[in-house]
């Protein structure tokens, strides 16, 4: 499949234009391989939209395979994550495979590089390999192992496989170059001995494979055409040439781009763990984290992460992408699809003094007005009603715009109202606004004349119900919490404020699910998991503005 000549290309999309365009494959395979010890972050997406999105551009598939070659770190939970959050973003896998799969193929494989003189078992310490190492500038040195014979050594191979050493008595090393520029080409491991149960392949093995062996081996057997790494993994593209080299299977070839870390958050899997281990958080999916589970349960969409994917770009310098751009990817999207809702949530009590008492009026509002075909919806409107405390000030500042002693202010999609009187408590707290409505003032059929500067959102306390609302903020407080000595000191302690009296309107109480709204002039929100028949929990995806942009400014 060839691209439009006029497209702009990045420089992966070149190559396997051009890799096509040659002859040298008919169709493309790419891979994305987690490691299944944590649930899939925002840096990960990245990742996922690159290696699908060139499989579905030029035609070609991609398949999913776990890395799961440490068994004291892996868990069948985190699988089912992983293969969910990529569905979730818009994507099916050609194959879903493990690494695991390749167990005895891949120690059949280590047998011929031993066979050939190109392993051997070492006995040093790690310590000890380290010292041998040498540094970047300095050679390293042989180990007193490196000699032994073939046949010596597949015995002891084999004893490994068998469990008659000890985790750590022994490793599986490739006899490569201890002079070689590279230090990952002086002796890699291969193997290293781990007694620990395995997800998939239970007590099996006692040898697993290290990521160098594993990769390159497990893309030949698929006939992966391009494997596309991160930067980190470029020193490692001569191993992982020199291995199949060695075994004279499928070329796949790997290719590296740079990482795309996000602002405000943490895409170190260890870390992210801590935050879940010491309850800082309340899960992997906590909306606060920057867990992709964590961005579908606070209400993102799969096409704005994709969004977000599309515009930071592909690049070979390392970036770190704005967290308010994928803030504003979402916002773009759900001001398109989400309906509209009354939510208070702070309510302040008005009672229209000049309304009959027994009197309902059902008024009309829209559902989007983004989206006319969504049509309108029914409200209901009567003497006593709610408003949001900071929509009223006894003291307004110079150019207030809504509610005050005296002052008139429009209710959406309603009346025109006026702030007679101000009740308050012994303490000098303001309980209710007494207020009178302007009856020719109607929305869409005013013949008031009055001009109120303000449009506020209310509820009718005929009909409000209550509902549990959870504000979500972003987790740290600075731009880059990894490069603090104390990530967890940066922690935003009002990343989270929980609402357990808000009030909706009633057709909130039927949402799903999986629904999104934006609740008029507060910002977008979705149903929550937690929610039940008594009582629902909303969660805020995103403010309707960037409020950290503005607080940046100041």
């Amino acid at each position: 499949m060839s691209t439009n000549s006029n497209e702009s290309l990045n420089f992966l999309e070149e190559i396997i234009e051009a890799d096509l365009a040659s002859g040298k494959y008919k169709h493309i395979l790419t891979r994305f391989p987690p490691e299944p010890n944590g649930y899939l972050h925002i840096g990960h997406a990245t990742s996922i939209c690159l290696n699908f999105g060139l499989g579905v551009k030029f035609g070609g598939a991609t398949n999913l395979r776990f890395d799961d070659t440490n068994p004291t770190t892996e868990e069948t939970e985190y699988v089912d994550s992983i293969i969910s959050d990529v569905r979730w973003l818009g994507f099916e896998p050609a194959q879903i495979v493990y690494a695991s799969d390749y167990f005895v193929q891949l120690f059949e494989w280590a047998k011929v590089l031993i066979q050939n003189g190109k392993a051997y078992v070492d006995f040093s310490t790690s310590q000890e390999m380290a010292t041998l190492k040498g540094t970047p500038t300095e050679p390293g040195k042989n180990s007193p192992y490196r000699d032994t014979t073939p046949e010596e050594n597949l015995a002891l191979f084999e004893k490994m496989r068998a469990g008659e050493f000890p985790d750590g008595h022994c490793t599986l090393r490739a006899k490569i170059d201890m002079n070689s520029p590279n230090m990952i080409m002086r002796d890699p491991l291969l193997y290293r001995i781990k007694h620990a149960h395995h997800h998939r392949t239970g007590n099996t093995w006692c040898i697993y494979p290290m990521y160098d062996w594993a990769h390159g081996q497990s893309d030949s057997l698929e006939n992966i055409t391009h494997s596309i790494c991160t930067l980190e993994f470029a020193p490692h593209r001569e191993l992982y040439d020199w291995c199949i080299a060695q075994l004279g299977i499928f070329p796949s070839h790997q290719y590296e781009f740079a990482r795309r870390n996000v602002s405000y958050a943490i895409t170190s899997k260890r870390k992210l763990r801590q935050l879940v281990e010491d309850n800082i958080v309340r899960s992997w999916d906590d909306p606060r984290m920057p867990t992709i589970s964590g961005f579908r349960r606070r209400g993102y969409t799969p096409a704005s992460i994709r969004e977000f994917c599309d515009r930071i770009g592909l690049g070979k310098r390392e970036m770190v992408a704005d967290m308010s751009l994928l803030e504003f990817c979402i916002r773009e999207d759900l001001n398109k699809s989400s309906l509209r809702r009354f939510a208070v949530l702070h309510p302040l009590k008005v009672v229209i003094t000049n309304y009959p008492e027994a009197q309902i009026d059902h008024l009309e509002t829209e559902n989007n007005p983004e989206a006319p075909e969504t049509g309108l919806r029914p409200l209901s409107f009567g003497r006593e009603l709610w408003i949001e405390q900071d929509d009223f000030m006894e003291t307004p500042p110079p150019k207030y715009n809504r509610l005050s002693p005296g002052g008139i202010v429009r209710l959406k999609s309603a009346y025109i109202i006026r702030c007679e009187e101000v009740m308050k408590d012994d303490a000098g707290n303001i309980t209710e606004l007494h207020c009178t409505y302007i009856p020719e003032s109607r929305s869409g059929q005013d013949t008031s004349g009055l001009k109120p500067k303000g449009v506020i959102h209310w509820l009718s306390a005929s009909d409000a119900m209550i509902a549990e609302v959870r504000l979500y903020d972003r987790l740290f407080q600075v731009e880059d919490p990894a490069r603090e000595e104390d990530f967890i000191a940066t922690i935003n302690p009002n990343s989270l404020q929980v609402i357990e009296n808000a009030l909706v309107e009633p057709a909130l109480m039927q949402a799903e699910l999986g629904d999104r709204f934006q609740f008029t002039r507060l910002g977008y929100f979705c149903v929550d998991p937690d929610s039940s028949a008594d009582k629902m929990v909303f969660n805020r995806t995103v403010t309707l503005k960037d409020t950290w942009a503005k607080e940046s400014a100041k």
